[in-house]
């Protein structure tokens, strides 16, 4: 079953309460989590790192269609399971006039996808320069540099605070812990997810009235977590997609500020619940 933010934020609450119940001084964060689950995530951080994101050769793959380029340090789409099931989902929307921000762009994947789903103009942000320079290059290899441009900054730093994205879409890092490096900040979020704390407020913020933020994330990361900032941000959500695997599920919520979900029928493409 789907989860929904209520119902995330309801098992955020009952697990604060267990821990102030056990340690009145605890914070709940990732790093906390017991068990199997927390092991697995250990185990596929390192290979991930040590493995993908840290390497130092390039390579040109194919992924939704999509010709890329991926540099160094680049979060290389083929190897997780989010970017091609995220960005073959963007291609379903009709995004034709909108204008698109892509927060985390990578190999800029997402953001290639809602150009070629319509959209007038894209923005491709990333912390990461090396990942800004072969989006630029991906969206020329995909005629779409024209509509693409692409930016280094950390979330929306670099973006002036007034409402002017139709859409944003984003994959951010799911997992709390200190990253090694520029790379590893594809795959963790700061400790206590700080580096991802006002993700969802600044988007709030760049938001035109009427619009829409798409995010997706994985049954694996600490979703009461991003339950909890988001709905702080002023947004209520869905899920509009999910996909199940061997190890986890992924799911794509769809984001609203709070009262704002449209009366009309969504883009064709969208699975609503």
């Amino acid at each position: 079953m789907r989860p929904t933010l209520k119902g995330l934020r309801r098992a955020r609450e009952r697990e604060m309460a267990a821990n102030t119940q056990e340690c009145p001084t605890a914070t709940m964060t990732q790093s906390a989590r017991k068990g199997p689950k927390r092991v697995l995530e250990r185990i596929l951080h390192f290979l991930a790192y040590h493995f993908i994101l840290k390497r130092r050769t390039t390579r040109r793959v194919c992924v939704a269609g999509l010709q890329l380029t991926v540099g160094p340090t680049v979060f290389d789409p083929r190897f997780f399971l989010t970017s091609k099931f995220f960005a073959e989902f963007i291609l379903s929307l009709d995004l034709s006039g909108k204008r698109v921000a892509d927060v985390g762009t990578g190999s800029g994947i997402l953001a290639l996808a809602a150009a070629k789903a319509g959209a007038a103009e894209v923005l491709a942000i990333d912390i990461n320069p090396y990942a800004v320079a072969v989006t630029a290059e991906n969206a020329r290899a995909n005629q779409v540099a024209s509509r693409v441009t692409s930016l280094v900054g950390d979330l929306f730093s670099a973006i002036p605070l007034a409402p002017q994205f139709d859409v944003i879409i984003t994959n951010p890092p799911f997992f709390e812990g200190q990253a090694r490096d520029v790379a590893d900040r594809a795959w963790c979020a700061g400790v206590n997810f700080k580096d991802i704390a006002t993700l969802f407020k600044q988007a709030r913020e760049r938001l035109v009235p009427g619009g829409r933020v798409y995010v997706v994330l994985s049954s694996n990361c600490n979703l009461s977590v991003f339950a909890e900032l988001i709905e702080r941000a002023g947004f209520q959500g869905k899920p509009v997609r999910e996909r199940s695997y061997i190890t986890e599920d992924i799911i794509i919520y769809q984001l609203h500020p709070t009262g704002d979900f449209p009366k009309a029928p969504l883009p064709v493409g969208e699975l609503l619940l």
